[in-house]
C-alpha cells in the first residue's frame, strides 16, 4: 500500500497551506475514498488535506437577497432547510436525488460540485485505461460501451459528463462560487475535462440569488435506478411567469454533457409566451437539436427531450 499522510486542518488557511504536489482535499470523502480504494489514478495523491475539522463551514443562510451555503453543508441539511425548500426549491429536489441516505448524510454542496466523473472507463480498477482525462491518448468511453454516462451535446475529446445534480439547478439560478482565490460564476467552473480550480484553491462557500417573483423551479432526473445511481439526464428549469406569459427562462441539463448544459434554444422558443403543452414539446425538441449520439447512448436524446416537456408542464 502506498503511504498517506493525512492532515486535520483547522482553518481555511491551514488548508490552504498543506496543499500543494502530491494532496487532494478531502471532505465527505464519499467520491474519493472509493477511487483510492479501486486505485484508479496514475498519479494517487500521497496527502489528503482534511477539511472536514474547519468550524463553522457547514451553514446554510440568506443574507441581502442571497442564499449563503458553506462548502461543508451536507447535501441532507440542505434538502431539509425550510429556506432552501421555500425559495430555491429545484436546489432541494436535487440535494435530495443524490444516492442514498447515508450518502447525502456524509457528503456536502463542495464535494458534490467538485467531484470526479463516473465513466468506468475512467474509474476502472488499477488504471486500466490511461484515457484522455488522464493525460492519455484518447477517450475510451466514445469508442467503447458509452451507454451509460456519456455525453450527447457539446463534447469534444472526453465524452464523459458532469456527475453532480446540485450543479444542475445551482446554474439555472446563476449560483456563484466563492473560493480561497475568487467569486466564479459556476457556469465558467466547469470545463471539459476538469473544473477551474488550481490546486491551492478551495470553494469556500455557495451564493445563490434570489429568484425573481414569479419564478417557478423543477429538477427532474432520469437515472436506471431512482436510488444510488447518478443521472444520464437531468433538466433544471427556473421560469418567470408574468401575466400568464414567460418573461425570463433558464433550461439547464445534466448527465448529458461534460458541463450543466444551457438550452438557450429551448429558453428562446418559450420566452414572451403561455406554457401550452404543444409549446412545451417545442422547447424539448430544441433542447436536444444539437445532439450527437455515440453508438450505445442514442436513447438519451429522446429522454431529455421527455423530460424538459414534463419539466415545463410541472
Amino acid at each position: 500500500m502506498q503511504k498517506i499522510t493525512h492532515v486535520n486542518a483547522t482553518s481555511i488557511e491551514g488548508a490552504v497551506s498543506a496543499l500543494g504536489s502530491g494532496a487532494a482535499v478531502i471532505a465527505g470523502g464519499t467520491d474519493l475514498y472509493g477511487s483510492l480504494k479501486a486505485m484508479t489514478f496514475p498519479d494517487p495523491p500521497t496527502k489528503l488535506v482534511n477539511i472536514k475539522t474547519i468550524p463553522d463551514m457547514d451553514y446554510i443562510r440568506e443574507e441581502g437577497g442571497v442564499l449563503k451555503i458553506g462548502a461543508l453543508a451536507k447535501l441532507t441539511d440542505i434538502y431539509k432547510s425550510s429556506v432552501v425548500q421555500s425559495k430555491y426549491s429545484s436546489l432541494a429536489e436535487a440535494a435530495h436525488k443524490v444516492g442514498t441516505p447515508q450518502l447525502r448524510n456524509m457528503g456536502t454542496i463542495g464535494g458534490n460540485l467538485c467531484q470526479n466523473v463516473r465513466c468506468w472507463y475512467y474509474r476502472a480498477e488499477h488504471n486500466d485505461f490511461f484515457c484522455l482525462r488522464k493525460g492519455g491518448p484518447i477517450c475510451y468511453l466514445a469508442i467503447g460501451n458509452n451507454e451509460r454516462h456519456s455525453a450527447i451535446l457539446g463534447a469534444s475529446g472526453c465524452f464523459a459528463v458532469c456527475p453532480s445534480d446540485v450543479a444542475i439547478p445551482l446554474t439555472a439560478l446563476n449560483a456563484t462560487l466563492v473560493t480561497t482565490q475568487r467569486s466564479i460564476s459556476i457556469a465558467d467552473f466547469y470545463e471539459v475535462l476538469d473544473n477551474v480550480l488550481e490546486p491551492d484553491e478551495i470553494i469556500t462557500e455557495v451564493q445563490v440569488p434570489e429568484p425573481a417573483a414569479g419564478t417557478q423551479q423543477v429538477f427532474v432526473k432520469w437515472a436506471w435506478r431512482k436510488a444510488i445511481d447518478f443521472a444520464e439526464a437531468s433538466v433544471a428549469t427556473a421560469i418567470t411567469v408574468s401575466g400568464g406569459n414567460v418573461t425570463d427562462a433558464r433550461i439547464v441539463l445534466g448527465g448529458v454533457s461534460p458541463v450543466p448544459y444551457r438550452a438557450t434554444a429551448a429558453e428562446d422558443a418559450i420566452k414572451g409566451k403561455a406554457i401550452t403543452e404543444s409549446l412545451a414539446e417545442t422547447a424539448g425538441a430544441e433542447a436536444v437539436k444539437d445532439a450527437i449520439a455515440l453508438s450505445h447512448n442514442k436513447y438519451k436524446i429522446q429522454i431529455a427531450k421527455t423530460i424538459v416537456k414534463r419539466a415545463l408542464l410541472s
